[in-house]
């Protein structure tokens, strides 16, 4: 298989994603297939519900006012709103510990390991990079053992790069309106899946584009991509259609 960024920029391996920021791809290599690149927590890991538990273990408690941490999370013991550094500290901490509390959704392993048979599958995980081998040691032990990219940049110029323009089908999933918006300005004929837990908060989350599929749960988004992938299918079979 050929390296995954030929034409783009890069540098030994590293993917310039803005004048600040620098991704390593040297371990990413793509077939000549379609690529379906997918969001880690909430789509594939379940984080929200965990996340809570984890926050009852140390006496805070998430109350889902809007669709945000900063400002939602309080003390148990006298009712108080954890200040903003408190809150960022207690994510940094929650992926540190990742491994202790973070399940896959079912049915995303066997799904997922199906979809792997026709398409490339990569984990674009908007998380900070240097927690990037605990979330591969969970993704590993789970079965997940696809290819693993982790920033907080946006994501449309990170698929854009890594699709490269390829006259191939490329699919991407979220549970982040913004990373939808933020691929679909960047990746034409990308079919866009948001897909998403049904929790409280969630239900407060900004609504996506219309024209983005909204995906019920992990059987509903395969239904689509099986879909996309056989009109392409198609679509090869009858060029002059």
């Amino acid at each position: 298989m050929a390296p995954l960024l030929a034409a783009r920029p890069r540098l030994w391996g590293i993917l310039i994603v803005s004048d600040s920021a620098e991704l390593d791809i040297s371990h990413i290599r793509l077939g000549d297939r379609p690529l379906i690149v997918c969001d880690v927590d909430d789509v594939v890991l379940q984080f929200i519900d965990p996340f809570q538990l984890y926050l009852k273990s140390l006496g805070h408690e998430f109350l889902p006012r809007s669709f945000r941490l900063h400002g939602n999370i309080i003390s148990l013991a006298d009712g108080s709103a954890l200040e903003d550094q408190h809150v960022s500290r207690l994510i940094l901490e929650f992926f540190e510990a990742q491994e202790s509390w973070q399940t896959p959704f079912d049915p995303v392993v066997s799904t997922l390991e199906r979809l792997s048979d026709d398409a490339d599958v990569l984990f674009l995980t908007a998380m900070p990079p240097q927690f990037s081998a605990h979330r591969r040691r969970l993704l590993d032990r789970a079965g997940l053992t696809f290819p693993l990219l982790a920033s907080e940049q946006p994501k449309g110029p990170i698929v854009q790069a890594l699709h490269g323009g390829r006259d191939l089908p490329v699919v991407f999933i979220d549970d982040m309106a913004r990373n939808l918006h933020s691929v679909k300005e960047h990746v034409s004929d990308c079919l866009l899946i948001h897909l998403m837990p049904d929790s409280p908060v969630h239900r407060l989350a900004p609504a996506a584009a219309e024209d983005i599929k909204r995906a019920r749960d992990w059987a509903h988004a395969a239904v689509l991509i099986d879909q996309h992938l056989a009109a392409d299918t198609v679509r090869r079979a009858n060029p002059a259609a």
